[in-house]
C-alpha cells in the first residue's frame, strides 16, 4: 500500500508532502494556520494506523476510499483536543499499513479521534440529530474520540456529547464495512450536580434488530452484552432522563467492541 501524506492550505498549495510503501511520516516545520487541511491518501482502500499529531495516539482506522481530509481545528474546536495537539512549530504526522494479525482481533471498534463533521471516507464516524450549541466541545465525534473522563464538561479531557436539551436525540455510529459485535459500554458525563443522566437507552441496529438498556447515575463504564451480530452501523436513541432537576444529561464515551470480519488483504 503506497501512502502519502500532505499539509496543504486554504486555496490548495502543498505545503509539505511524504510519501512511501507501508509507512509514510511526515514532519512540518511552521505553525498551522486557518483553513490548513491535512491530507492522508492511500494506494488502495483498508485499515491503516494513522496518528496526524503527536499529542494523540496512534489509533487503528478503517478507510473507505482512497483519500482523508481532515480541517486542521481552528481555534474554537481546539478545546476539545488535548492543548498540545495541532500547537507549535513542529509537528510529526505518521501513517502505516497493518501488519498480519492486527484486524482480526477483539477491539473497541468505535475509536477514531480523528473524526470530524466533514469525514465521509475515515471510519468510524459518527453523527448526530444535534449537537449543544454546536461547540466543538459537545460534538458527536467526541464520544469515540477515547477520552473517558466523565467528572467535568466544557473543554478537553472533559469532552462529551450534549444533546441540546432534546428529548429526540439520536446518535449514529457508522463502521465503514460490516463487522462483528459482541458488547457496548457507555460513559454516562457525570459532571453532578450539574448533570443529569439517563436512565434507559435504546440503540437499533443495521440488521434491524432494537435493544434497551438501563443505566446508573455514575460515570464509570457500564457495559452490556448483545448477542454476537454483523452489522454497518448502530443508533442511540430514545435516552430516557432520570427524574433530576439538571436538564443536562451527556454521554462521555461509546464503546462498542468485537472484530473485522476478516484479515488486512
Amino acid at each position: 500500500m503506497k501512502l502519502t501524506l500532505k499539509v496543504v492550505n486554504a486555496v490548495g498549495d502543498v505545503l509539505a508532502k511524504a510519501g512511501a510503501e507501508d509507512e509514510a511520516l511526515l514532519v512540518y516545520r511552521a505553525e498551522y494556520c486557518e483553513g490548513d487541511r491535512l491530507v492522508v491518501e492511500v494506494s488502495q482502500p483498508g485499515h491503516i494506523w494513522l496518528a496526524l499529531d503527536a499529542g494523540m495516539p496512534p489509533t487503528l482506522v478503517f478507510l473507505h476510499g482512497n483519500e482523508f481530509i481532515l480541517p486542521v481545528p481552528s481555534a474554537a474546536k481546539r478545546k476539545s483536543y488535548p492543548p498540545q495537539a495541532f500547537s507549535g512549530n513542529l509537528h510529526r504526522i505518521a501513517a502505516r499499513r497493518t501488519l498480519a494479525g492486527e484486524i482480526g482481533v477483539r477491539r473497541n471498534l468505535a475509536l477514531n479521534p480523528f473524526d470530524d463533521h466533514e469525514n465521509t471516507s475515515l471510519f468510524p464516524h459518527v453523527y448526530a440529530s444535534t449537537e449543544t450549541r454546536g461547540e466543538a466541545a459537545f460534538a458527536a465525534r467526541n464520544v469515540i474520540d477515547g477520552e473517558k473522563a466523565s467528572a467535568g464538561h466544557g473543554f478537553w479531557p472533559y469532552t462529551s456529547w450534549g444533546i441540546n436539551r432534546d428529548p429526540e436525540a439520536s446518535l449514529t455510529l457508522v463502521f465503514g464495512r460490516a463487522v462483528l459485535i459482541d458488547q457496548l459500554t457507555f460513559y454516562l458525563r457525570a459532571d453532578f450536580p450539574h448533570d443529569a443522566w439517563w436512565e434507559k437507552a435504546s440503540v437499533t441496529f443495521s440488521d434491524g434488530e432494537s435493544a434497551s438498556f438501563s443505566l446508573q447515575k455514575t460515570g464509570a463504564a457500564q457495559s452490556f452484552p448483545v448477542a454476537p451480530r454483523q452489522v454497518e452501523w448502530i443508533r442511540l436513541h430514545d435516552l430516557k432522563k432520570a427524574d433530576d432537576p439538571s436538564p443536562f444529561p451527556a454521554l462521555t464515551q461509546i464503546e462498542v467492541w468485537g472484530a473485522d470480519l476478516r484479515e488486512a488483504p
